[in-house]
């Protein structure tokens, strides 16, 4: 079968696994599913996907986004996120600028936060 057709799990390095795990069960609301042999925390996504951190204590951030988040409401989701702590980021640069932490690249909306481990996460909306 091609891999098109195949789930895909996400793997993240992060140094600190418990506190990631924390981050991303109580302020991201996503699904534990357990810790593997190697430590790993393992978390269930839609559509039978997977986002494991990685125990990497000498591990440091990509400067990029990470990981997407498709929502269908931005400015919902943002509100929630906020209620539980996460912290948005805010650019002002030549080729992008957000407003109330929201970037409207075209037809999409962005905004950005970043995880206990620096990680760069997204959400983003269709228009």
């Amino acid at each position: 079968m091609p891999l098109a057709k195949r789930t895909v799990a996400m793997m993240l390095p992060v140094p600190d696994v418990d506190r990631a795990r924390s981050f991303y069960a109580e302020s991201l609301g996503l699904d534990y599913t357990g810790t593997n042999d190697e430590g790993s925390a393992m978390f269930a996504l839609d559509g039978g996907a997977t986002l494991m951190l990685l125990p990497r204590p000498g591990s440091t951030p990509s400067e990029s986004t990470a990981m997407s988040f498709e929502v269908d409401d931005i400015d919902a989701e943002i509100q929630e996120l906020e209620h539980h702590g996460v912290v948005f980021e805010d650019y002002d640069l030549p080729d992008l600028t957000t407003v109330d932490h929201v970037a409207v690249m075209g037809g999409e909306k962005a905004a950005w936060f970043k995880d206990p481990a620096g990680n760069v996460l997204c959400l983003h909306q269709q228009a």
